[in-house]
């Protein structure tokens, strides 16, 4: 019989993409959600457990038997800080006990973020880092490693929708200037990353990943290949510090009013405006033997696609 893989947010953008990655790659996947999930190819034959992590006999039976829990699930957006904690933090700490008492601890691989790098930026960056704070805390004994990944993209990613249609509609914003660097990862050669280093026991660390581009890449870099995707030529608006900071704040006064999760609120105007989001895969590459194989161009036509196939674009 195969290994069993757990994974946790599988119902999520990236949680979806390693439901498929896991089976593909021979393991038998157990997943964690609330409710019955959309009936999708990604979630056939997975053993669904329905539940949440305030309940210690539910995640108990969740990690029964695992060779592998891949802790995926948290929270990109909330309104309050302690939404963030009790997802990014409180979850983690939840998650670590129940593999920390199994009859046989299984690997528990922390899907964190590059954000964690600078905790003092946004609540979301410092609740991830307290994730991994509680993962060295609580599960010092378990075999154990961290991801950080940077921005994320593919099929099913709705985040980089927003700068597509901004492109298609004649606008390209670029956060103080389009002076900052950063690094991408396609979803696919991300959870390929997940996979490798889950079937690699003992190889412990905090492993960031990156598409492989040296340097990453700056704004200006990333809205001139959207724009060209999307048969573009959109007028380039530089975005002060300033502009940012205040488009948040208001986001955030009008989501109290009316009850929706913004996703720029002055933390993520501040991690916007952070000039190194920049991360390197080196390690991780040699610990594992995982490589990425997806450019920039590849992964972001292919997302392209996706959307226009679900008439999104």
């Amino acid at each position: 019989m195969s290994d069993l893989a757990v994974i946790t947010g599988a119902t999520g953008f990236i949680g979806g993409h390693l439901l498929e990655h896991f089976s593909q790659s021979g393991w038998r996947v157990r997943a964690l959600s609330r409710r019955p999930p959309d009936k999708t190819p990604q979630s056939a034959g997975v053993d669904w457990v329905y539940g949440d992590f305030a309940d210690p006999d539910i995640l108990s039976r969740l990690v029964r038997d695992a060779r592998v829990v891949v802790h995926c699930a948290g929270a990109v957006k909330a309104r309050r800080r302690r939404d963030f904690f009790t997802i990014n933090q409180q979850a983690t700490e939840q998650m670590v006990a129940a593999c920390a008492r199994a009859a046989t601890p299984p690997r528990f691989v922390l899907v964190s973020s590059l954000a964690a790098r600078e905790p003092q930026l946004s609540d979301y960056a410092a609740s991830k880092r307290a994730g991994e704070q509680a993962l060295a805390a609580i599960g010092a004994e378990l075999d154990q490693a961290i991801v950080r990944p940077p921005a994320v993209y593919g099929p099913g990613d709705f985040e980089i929708l927003a700068f597509f249609k901004a492109v298609k509609a004649g606008i390209a914003p670029l956060p103080v200037g389009g002076r900052g660097r950063l690094s991408l990862i396609a979803a696919h050669d991300l959870c390929a990353a997940i996979v490798s280093l889950a079937g690699a026991p003992g190889v412990a660390g905090c492993f960031e990943v990156d598409d492989g581009a040296p340097g990453g890449y700056s704004l200006r870099e990333l809205m001139d290949t959207l724009a060209r995707l999307a048969d573009a030529r959109p007028f380039y608006i530089p975005l002060p510090r300033a502009a940012l900071a205040a488009t948040g704040a208001l986001n955030l006064a009008a989501a109290r009013l009316t009850g929706r999760v913004p996703m720029l609120t002055p933390g993520k105007a501040r991690e916007l405006a952070h000039p190194d989001w920049v991360s390197n895969s080196g390690a991780l590459e040699r610990a594992t033997g995982w490589r990425p194989v997806i450019g920039l161009e590849h992964g972001l036509r292919e997302t392209l696609a996706w959307y226009r196939e679900k008439h999104l674009l």
